[in-house]
């Protein structure tokens, strides 16, 4: 009996340790996270200030991660370019958006295959409205994106194909107009923001 208790321990503390969050919560076992867009404080002000939120969710724990991009601030004209937007290494906004350390890039392997390379969107009437399945980022495990940031980016992702270097690294996105922190949440902002999400996906 005490060495099943003990193995139990063991278990119980393995799983803290990969999945920094606890089933339950009346969530059906799914974690969700958020993640609250600022403007960073590095860009001039005649740029963008992009406001919003990045939402994720997964199903505890070995579920595909969901994501939803509502974001606002950009120009009102039609006639822009995308916008890039990815997940940073670092958590860390003290020096506005370029303290946020590099692509996100665990598996070291060229860019657009990092975990959380999420392309490009292209705003309407100075928005982003978009959902997204089947990422290959994860919220669980040694690979989580917990803590980590999310960036948009001034300019378009060349999705690795711009024969040099930075583009196999970032894309070429250009300068970083906002960012945020990657945290835990509870299920009441995705359920507010989805269907508006979806209503927008249908026209």
């Amino acid at each position: 009996e005490s060495l099943q208790e003990i193995q139990k321990q063991v278990n119980d503390l393995w799983q803290n340790l990969l999945y920094p969050v606890i089933r339950g919560n009346n969530t059906d076992g799914m974690i969700y996270t958020t993640c609250e867009m600022k403007p960073s404080s590095k860009i001039d002000t005649d740029k963008p200030q992009v406001t919003g939120q990045v939402l994720f969710r997964q199903n505890y724990s070995y579920g595909r991660l969901e994501a939803l991009f509502y974001l606002d601030g950009f120009p009102l004209d039609n006639n822009q370019s995308s916008r890039a937007i990815h997940i940073h290494e670092l958590g860390d906004l003290s020096n506005g958006c370029d303290s946020t350390g590099g692509h996100y890039n665990p598996f070291r392997v060229n860019h657009p295959r990092h975990p959380g390379d999420f392309g490009n969107f292209l705003p309407k009437e100075g928005k982003i409205r978009k959902y997204k399945t089947s990422l290959s980022a994860t919220v669980f495990g040694p690979h989580s994106v917990m803590g980590r940031s999310i960036v948009i980016h001034e300019q378009e992702d060349d999705m690795g194909k711009g024969n040099n270097k930075a583009s196999l690294e970032n894309g070429n996105a250009g300068k970083r107009l906002a960012c945020c922190v990657i945290g835990i949440s509870n299920k009441n902002l995705w359920e507010e923001k989805l269907p508006e999400v979806m209503d927008k996906k249908k026209r």
